[in-house]
């Protein structure tokens, strides 16, 4: 089986960039769109990670959800020095770039196998911890220029999206970044 089969029919929810600096990507990406507000902003761990197949440290990075429309943008800045498929492609202090999108999964495993039969490798696999979740990254750079993300489906993840939409649906533009609560 091919990627474009496994992608067909399929919601992309969501575009995430790499960013050097996360507060100055926020306030560049809200003057540029008008997008706002920003959630998250504090420091994540992506842990039981492992990169290639193998295990590796986890990744540290600070994160922010913003709704674009009926998209959703995260922006990223990797705060670790361990391999990891963000710094695969990306050198430290790179410019704004696409990493990935994000698509969730009824089977999340079987999803993740196909790519991986079709030849498109598994970057990295991650659990957050306070989610109780796993999640993958899948290299199609020869595909599409950038990793896909595999949700599962998960009630914690669907919740942070809804948060998202109705910040953005309230916002009252005072505070651009805000924390997740």
């Amino acid at each position: 089986m091919n990627a474009a089969a496994l992608l067909q029919p399929t919601a992309i929810v969501q575009n995430c960039y790499v960013v050097p600096d996360l507060d100055a990507a926020c306030r560049q990406f809200n003057a540029a769109y008008g997008i706002g507000p920003f959630l998250g902003g504090g420091e994540i761990l992506l842990e039981h990670h492992f990169y290639r197949g193998k295990p590796a440290p986890p990744v540290r990075l600070r994160g922010v959800f913003v709704q674009a429309g009926d998209l959703n943008v995260e922006l990223v800045q990797i705060l670790s020095d361990g391999p990891s498929a963000f710094k695969e492609m990306f050198a430290a202090g790179a410019p704004p770039a696409l990493h990935h999108v994000a698509m969730y999964c009824d089977s999340y495993e079987g999803v993740r196998d196909g790519f991986v039969a079709a030849r498109y490798p598994e970057a990295i696999e991650f659990t957050i911890t306070a989610m109780n979740a796993d999640f993958s990254y899948i290299d199609t750079r020869a595909l599409n220029g950038h990793f896909v993300e595999l949700y599962p489906e998960h009630e914690g993840i669907r919740a942070m999206y809804r948060q998202t939409v109705e910040a953005a649906r309230n916002w009252d533009r005072k505070q651009l970044i805000i924390p997740w609560g």
